[in-house]
């Protein structure tokens, strides 16, 4: 690599994203069961039923309690820590709830 700086770039595009309150993996209940990696998310938004992701998703992603599970507009799935994630979107709800273009975000 250069020593010269890379370019800066800004985010600018909205996403869809669930905190993560828990993470249980598949036949974590029975430890003498064969699992497919896959995981179920609960997220910390109560309004959210828990969900399945695959293995590839766990084995790429590697998501952590506390993190994003994210979906992109082209309908990509990623995961995000939670600093990251939250010192570059603003919730869409919030902005709508306020009627205002600025509003500070509130971690939670």
């Amino acid at each position: 690599m250069c020593d010269t700086e890379m370019p800066k770039y800004k985010c600018h595009k909205e996403v869809w994203a669930l905190k993560i309150k828990n993470i249980v993996p598949h036949n974590a209940d029975n430890h003498n069961a064969e699992t497919d990696g896959s995981a179920m998310i609960e997220p910390a938004d109560a309004r959210y039923a828990a969900f399945k992701v695959d293995y590839d998703y766990m084995r790429k992603h590697k998501p952590h309690v506390g993190g994003y599970y994210v979906v992109y507009e082209d309908g990509y799935k990623s995961f995000s820590p939670a600093d990251a994630f939250e010192s570059g979107y603003t919730n869409m709800e919030l902005l709508r709830a306020n009627g205002s273009g600025s509003v500070g975000y509130t971690r939670g």
